[in-house]
């Protein structure tokens, strides 16, 4: 080809999640591989104006940075990804996602790309990458390498992650654990003013969100046996895991996010030991109100300790 062929990944939903994998698979194919730029209040006001009232805050960004990336690809990726087997599922909205945002841009002529990962169904992250390949016309030889080794790229940085965060808990500094999806706690928009406040407070600020998703599905069974819902059965288990190196939990969350209202009354009602803020973004404008929040709890756990 004169020219690659080039994805677009737009910066929301699982994109905080799979971007190592994505960028490592395409670009072994031998793809260009472009972003959206980080999400802003322009993103979040495009984004509202296609979606539903009723739509998640993360939906609403979602489709914003989709926005932005029309036109300027080949190709825009949507996973459809249901489940990793019975009661590890994914919300509802990612499975739908590609449909969805088809028919939102439907009179756009923009190509969207997407694979299907259904373990309830048999349908492998594998084999939905080698269906990928094929559809470029790659042999499942070409494809099955290309996939290898964006695996172990993938697999190379969560443990980097994981490394950098356990440093974390050494800090002699107050801890709070955020407890929140990596596409709300990254997102430049909703997540990373709370993260940057909390630094700025002189406390550290850890994701729960780092963890390795097998361990912290099994150990979030402690908090709640019968969660269904993979990534909040990970946050569970980084809770039970590192309560008890952390000095507080803050819930952050999306409005109104149908798991995480449910997961973090749980969380709520289970942990009695630590003090917990529930902070729910809903898209506002200014911060001042959450900043007053963020430093009443920290407030709350330096008296706690006697260090106010």
């Amino acid at each position: 080809m004169d020219k690659p062929i080039t994805i677009g990944l737009p910066r929301a939903m699982l994109y905080y999640r799979y971007k190592t994998l994505w960028h490592s698979f395409f670009e072994e194919l031998g793809f260009s591989v472009i972003e959206s730029a980080p999400t802003s209040k322009l993103t979040l006001e495009e984004g509202a104006a296609l979606a539903i009232d009723e739509a998640c805050l993360s939906l609403k960004i979602f489709l914003g940075h989709v926005k932005a990336l029309i036109g300027k690809c080949d190709y825009i990726l949507i996973p459809r990804i249901s489940n990793f087997g019975i009661n590890h599922e994914m919300c509802c909205r990612f499975e739908a996602l590609y449909d969805l945002t088809r028919n939102v841009f439907r009179e756009s002529g923009q190509k969207f790309l997407t694979y299907n990962a259904d373990m309830i169904q048999k349908k492998s992250e594998w084999a939905a990458f080698m269906g990928l390949g094929q559809f470029f016309g790659f042999t499942v030889k070409a494809a099955n390498k290309a996939y290898r080794t964006a695996k172990k790229a993938e697999q190379r940085q969560q443990k980097a992650e994981q490394k950098k965060q356990e440093l974390l808990y050494r800090s002699e500094k107050i801890k709070i654990l955020i407890a929140a999806h990596s596409y709300v706690i990254c997102d430049a928009y909703i997540g990373k003013p709370v993260i940057e406040f909390l630094k700025g407070s002189d406390v550290v600020p850890i994701r729960a969100d780092v963890i390795d998703p097998e361990d912290g599905a099994k150990a979030g069974k402690e908090l709640s046996p019968t969660c269904k819902w993979q990534i909040n059965r990970e946050i569970l288990g980084s809770i039970v895991q590192n309560r008890d190196k952390t000095d507080g939990i803050i819930l952050l969350s999306a409005f109104p996010c149908g798991p995480d209202s449910m997961v973090n009354e749980i969380i709520a009602r289970r942990v009695k030991d630590l003090p917990i803020l529930n902070l729910v973004m809903d898209g506002q404008n200014g911060t001042a109100g959450v900043e007053t929040r963020l430093e009443s709890f920290i407030d709350i756990i330096r008296f706690k300790e006697g260090k106010l």
